[in-house]
C-alpha cells in the first residue's frame, strides 16, 4: 500500500506572500508526499513580486500562484493540516475544515509590510523565506506514520516557535 499523501493549507490574511511562500516550498520539498495549497481570508488578488522574485531565485516553480479565498478550501479536498502563518489570521474565526486536520500557527513577521528600498523588501522576503523552508523542513522531518496525534501536536506547535517566530507564535 501506497504510502498516505497528506494535504497541507498555509492560511494568511492576504493570502500575498508568506502563505504563498510556504505553499510552494511544501510543493518541491514535499513532493509526492504532500499537496500544498495557500489561501486568505481577505485575498488582495495578486501576488507580491518579491514573493515570486525570491521563490524564483532559490529554483522554486513560481508558475500558478493566485491569491484565493479560502472558501475554495471549506468542502474539498479535506486537509490533514492547516497552518496559520500571519497572526491576524490566527486570530480569527476559521472555517470548519472537513475532516479533522491537526493546526497550528506558524507566524513570522510579514515581508510585505517592509517599507524601504526594493533591496529591503527583497530582503524582508528572503529572511522569511528561509523562515519558512526551516519550519517545513522540519515538519517534513516528523515521523507521521509512528507518531501519535498529542505529540505531532506539540511538535506542530514547536515548530512554530522556531527562529524568526513572532510573540504570538512563541505564544507570548
Amino acid at each position: 500500500m501506497p504510502d498516505k499523501i497528506y494535504n497541507v493549507l498555509f492560511l494568511c490574511t492576504g493570502n500575498t506572500a508568506r502563505s504563498v511562500l510556504a505553499e510552494a516550498i511544501l510543493r518541491k520539498d514535499g513532493a509526492g508526499r504532500f499537496n500544498a495549497f495557500s489561501a486568505g481570508s481577505q485575498p488582495k488578488g495578486v501576488v507580491n513580486p518579491f514573493a515570486l522574485k525570491v521563490l524564483k531565485s532559490y529554483d522554486y516553480p513560481v508558475d500558478g500562484f493566485r491569491s484565493k479565498s479560502w472558501d475554495e478550501f471549506a468542502a474539498a479536498p479535506a486537509m490533514d493540516f492547516v497552518f496559520t502563518v500571519c497572526d491576524s489570521a490566527a486570530g480569527e474565526a476559521c472555517p470548519i475544515w472537513p475532516g479533522t486536520p491537526m493546526t497550528a500557527h506558524w507566524g513570522i513577521e510579514d515581508p510585505a509590510a517592509v517599507e524601504g528600498e526594493d533591496w529591503e523588501k527583497e530582503a524582508a522576503f528572503v529572511t522569511a523565506f528561509r523562515q519558512m523552508r526551516n519550519r517545513i523542513s522540519a515538519f517534513l522531518a516528523l515521523p507521521m506514520a509512528s507518531i501519535d496525534r498529542l505529540a505531532l501536536t506539540r511538535q506542530l506547535k514547536d515548530i512554530g516557535g522556531l527562529a524568526g517566530a513572532t510573540d504570538k507564535a512563541r505564544g507570548v
